[in-house]
């Protein structure tokens, strides 16, 4: 089996989380400019095998998408040009980085560590793909 990687794009910082062989669990991978993430994920397919691709899928509270909804679809386009081979799926990124803000106060961060925004995009990330896989485990 791939890894599924699991990825939270935003204007400016994309945060990547992957899968264990198994897929099993996520785990925060790094946070990359968003203009370098599609080489970025090419040279991570180039040494891993990926089976698919997650992303975040920006919807606001009334399931209408986002204004960051046109970034992620130009963002996916590109993605799937430059690495066909690998399917895309969107899962709802809705309140994952409040999510994020927690986990790490739950875990005892500082609040300057809380503060960096890399590390609540890898953190939503992971969230988004941990979500993903626990919606896969439950369906027959």
């Amino acid at each position: 089996m791939g890894r599924i990687v699991g990825i939270d794009y935003g204007r400016k910082r994309t945060g990547i989380a992957v899968t264990d062989t198994l897929q099993i669990i996520a785990n925060g991978l790094t946070t990359v400019a968003s203009g370098e993430v599609v080489k970025f994920l090419a040279d991570y397919a180039g040494r891993e095998p990926v089976e698919l691709f997650v992303v975040g899928l920006p919807k606001q509270m009334n399931n209408e998408p986002s204004e960051n909804m046109k970034y992620v679809q130009a963002f996916v386009t590109h993605l799937q040009r430059t690495i066909p081979s690998v399917p895309v799926e969107f899962y709802d990124e809705r309140f994952t980085s409040v999510m994020a803000h927690q986990t790490m106060r739950e875990g005892g961060l500082k609040k300057k560590k809380r503060q960096d925004k890399a590390l609540v995009d890898e953190i939503s990330a992971t969230i988004i793909l941990q979500a993903y896989l626990e919606s896969k485990k439950y369906q027959l």
